[in-house]
């Protein structure tokens, strides 16, 4: 197949993943009423069609397709509101209550106190989640007021860090009307292709094949999760990618400084980076720790002095609502073990995976440890939010290896279980399958891999002459032939030899 050729059917494939993520958030346009898995499948056959030709493009043309494709699938996920999570509504309101000189952590979103701050988009009689007066009567010392709004949990704490709330700040002075999700969702895309370029630069310079930043900029769950639903977790991935890159290159302590500082900042913009913190530590670990340290306790203590312990928010909550603290949210584990000791379990595995990594990752590419923890943690979490695995994709894109990928569809199947209305596993298989799978997928792609290893090694090895072997001759009777006596011709004699 020709450059051109190859270059359109990487169109084709990705015109297809744009129109079946199109389905997937606008689902009135589905003609035939499907549910969202089989069209993300769909869409996830298409993308990693497109990788696959992808490969023997040039990089020059490779490099406009990666963006030229990021940017139209974002395009397309940012042009529908959002379909799924309503988690930007959260952003939204916090970026506002900044704007008004209230601490994030101070009050909840249905607070008396910031009853004059609602606004008719966030809050009107239609919305998803209401506060009934009931509750309000019942509840005296939370200070609430009776109302309906889009925000999720409108009687808890935010639960974001500081640096995600400084976005929010940020996107809110973009546009201060705040009355439609365009802005944030407009911003989560702008971020997710800043990282595409970030990875193009960075695997330039590490001398790495640059079309595996495709494996990001053509993601579904890069598509749906950044230009679609805005999560956050987006922009703790572009800091986290910046730290991971400047920390791989670092020779000096001033560079080593400026990537352990990164690491805390996207630490403090979503917890979830804090999975690749074993794999930085392998070169100049005391720099890189006192560094992130320092940069995570910094942009806590301005609200620590306005608010106090509130700025914990909402986080132990959220471990008690998802039962990870009772010990039966774990769906690999849970086949086994439920209670208490399924946490202690739990734990256990991650600490050991973390040592594996401390101890034995290369330093020079933490990407492939980072990218072994996190995976781990999903697999032992087994979330039901599928932009967790937002940071793991990215660093697949650095590693190169795109069976661990799995992980990152795995989490689709957890959150949509129903392929159809009598297509469906009993409840409690769920998150085992969709994290259970992606297991499998890895350790299969191991096997070929040290396979296909082996054989490149044994054909590349140099032919060496063997010594020749005589082989042993029977004893027999000797048959012996009789000489036949050919005629000789006679030569001249010399005349003086001649006697007599």
């Amino acid at each position: 197949m020709n450059g051109k050729l190859r270059a359109a059917a990487i169109g084709l494939a990705l015109s297809v993943a744009a129109v079946l993520l199109l389905l997937v958030v606008r689902p009135s346009l589905d003609p035939a009423n499907l549910r969202p898995l089989p069209l993300i499948i769909g869409a996830w056959l298409a993308f990693l069609a497109a990788a696959w030709l992808l490969r023997k493009v040039p990089k020059r043309t490779a490099v406009v397709l990666i963006l030229l494709g990021g940017i139209g699938l974002q395009a397309v996920a940012v042009s529908v509101p959002r379909a799924f999570s309503n988690d930007l509504y959260r952003y939204m309101w916090d970026g506002k209550v900044q704007a008004a000189g209230i601490d994030p952590y101070q009050y909840v979103p249905t607070a008396t106190q910031l009853t004059g701050l609602r606004n008719e988009f966030l809050f009107h009689p239609g919305a998803q989640y209401c506060v009934s007066p009931g509750y309000v009567a019942s509840h005296p010392a939370a200070e609430l007021t009776a109302g309906c709004t889009r925000i999720n949990r409108p009687t808890v704490p935010t639960i974001y860090p500081p640096v995600a709330e400084a976005y929010f700040l940020g996107v809110y002075y973009l546009h201060p009307a705040d009355d439609s999700s365009l802005p944030i969702q407009a911003t989560a895309a702008a971020v997710a292709v800043l990282v595409t370029v970030l990875l193009l630069v960075g695997l330039g310079r590490l001398r790495r094949d640059v079309r595996m930043a495709a494996l990001w900029s053509w993601c579904p769950t890069v598509v749906l999760e950044a230009g679609n639903s805005a999560h956050v977790d987006v922009v703790a991935v572009a800091i986290t990618a910046a730290a991971v890159l400047a920390l791989a290159t670092a020779r000096t302590t001033r560079r080593t400084i400026a990537g352990g500082i990164l690491l805390g900042l996207a630490i403090a913009t979503k917890l979830t980076p804090v999975l690749a913190v074993p794999a930085l530590l392998r070169r100049r670990w005391f720099t890189v720790a006192v560094a992130a340290s320092g940069a995570f306790i910094a942009v806590y203590i301005p609200h620590v002095i306005r608010v106090g312990t509130k700025v914990v928010g909402f986080l132990p909550g959220y471990l008690q609502q998802e039962n990870y603290t009772t010990g039966s949210r774990y769906g690999i584990i849970g086949l086994f073990i439920i209670g208490p000791l399924a946490t202690v379990v739990a734990l256990l595995i991650l600490a050991a995976v973390a040592f594996a990594v401390l101890q034995f990752s290369h330093p020079d590419r933490p990407w492939t440890g980072a990218l072994v923890m996190t995976a781990a943690a999903l697999a032992v979490t087994t979330p039901a939010y599928q932009w967790y695995s937002l940071l793991l994709v990215m660093l697949v894109a650095l590693d190169g290896r795109p069976e661990w990928l799995a992980f990152a569809a795995g989490g689709y199947y957890a959150a949509y279980p129903a392929l159809g209305a009598r297509y469906f596993l009993p409840w409690r298989l769920h998150d085992a399958v969709a994290y259970g799978v992606p297991l499998v997928v890895v350790g299969a792609g191991w096997l070929i891999r040290n396979e296909l290893a082996k054989r490149a090694a044994l054909a590349a090895q140099p032919a060496i002459a063997q010594p020749a072997v005589t082989e042993p001759v029977a004893a027999g009777p000797a048959v012996t032939t009789p000489a036949v006596a050919e005629p000789v011709a006679a030569e001249p004699v010399p005349a003086e030899e001649v006697r007599v």
